[in-house]
């Protein structure tokens, strides 16, 4: 998952602006094209912490985001989206890159972007994911037109449950099963 971070982060830095610098290296100092400003990374916890890491090894004087959002599954099979607890430096003028393992529904992305439009509003939107369904990009594209969606694969098919068939749950698979309450 951190690798797919550093990927993305890779690509989005080419689209981002840039300013000459002289910048030291181990063998002396040299001109390059470094990033204008360092953008937000914001995270949803805790499945997006690994892809998150590998952001910040890119961008690794940005400034960061948390998010808590996760689904509470009733028992006709529905979810909700809660959102507990939101970490944000102001957004005004900022580049945001959002980072979420799996869209699939597209919901928590759009309830945590409402979320964050809370601190300022971006000049930039990023949202990046190892695996995104069309619905979920579709979902977020109706709210958030203006975002440039980053994913390393691309389903068409969710369960019932509204999960990516191929992916399952990325907390999960990083983090054990979640006990919720």
């Amino acid at each position: 998952m951190e690798r797919i971070g550093e990927a993305a982060a890779l690509e989005i830095a080419r689209h981002l602006p840039t300013r000459y610098q002289e910048v030291t290296t181990p063998l002396g100092t040299a001109a390059a094209n470094v990033p204008a400003e360092q953008p937000v990374l914001a995270t949803i916890l805790r499945a997006g912490l690994p892809l998150q890491n590998g952001l910040l090894l890119m961008f690794d004087r940005a400034d960061c985001a948390f998010v808590s959002a996760y689904r509470k599954h009733e028992k006709s099979g529905k979810f909700t989206i809660k959102l507990d607890y939101m970490s944000c430096p102001n957004l005004n003028d900022r580049i945001l890159i959002v980072s979420d393992p799996m869209l699939a529904t597209g919901a928590s992305a759009v309830i945590v972007l409402n979320a964050l439009m809370t601190q300022g509003t971006p000049q930039q939107i990023h949202f990046v994911s190892a695996i995104a369904s069309t619905e979920g990009i579709e979902e977020l594209r109706r709210h958030y037109p203006q975002v440039s969606i980053w994913a390393a694969a691309i389903d068409d098919e969710l369960t019932g449950k509204g999960y990516i068939v191929r992916f399952r749950r990325c907390g999960r698979l990083v983090f054990r099963r979640k006990i919720q309450q």
